[in-house]
């Protein structure tokens, strides 16, 4: 068993990591188990402090859904109005209304919390990736 601590320097958690690829098929209810999640705790928490990750823009989170959806600029019509405001959003040119925001969110299920993005004071929010993505439609 690895002496857990506090994870300091970009060393540490390395090693850390290389324990947990080590324990990743520990039997269920085993102390290997236990010491897999705890590191895995202090990994997290290492990488909140050191790896931010940026949310998407608002644009690069409905481009990327459509993408993964297989949507086309038509198919965001009912969400975003006209053909041509679907093109004015997707290239920057229109910011997102709250009405819009509103049918993306509820018509699509992409985070408000990214779409809202536009509409503070210009500074960046910052998140994790992995907990948005990949956005899957519901319904």
């Amino acid at each position: 068993m690895m002496n857990a601590k506090i994870i300091k320097t970009e060393e540490e958690y390395e090693k850390i990591l290389s324990r947990i690829e080590a324990l990743m098929d520990a039997p269920p209810g085993s102390a290997d188990e236990d010491e897999l999640e705890l590191l895995g705790m202090l990994a997290e928490k290492y990488e909140e402090e050191h790896c931010p990750i940026n949310l998407p823009s608002p644009v690069e989170a409905i481009r990327f859904f459509m993408e993964q959806n297989g949507l086309s600029k038509a198919n965001m019509v009912q969400y975003l109005g006209s053909i041509s405001r679907v093109s004015e959003v997707l290239n920057g040119k229109r910011g997102l209304s709250k009405t819009m925001i509103r049918n993306l969110v509820e018509g699509l299920g992409i985070p408000a919390e990214i779409l809202l993005e536009a509409h503070f004071s210009g500074t960046a929010q910052q998140g994790r990736k992995e907990d948005l993505y990949p956005l899957q439609k519901t319904g």
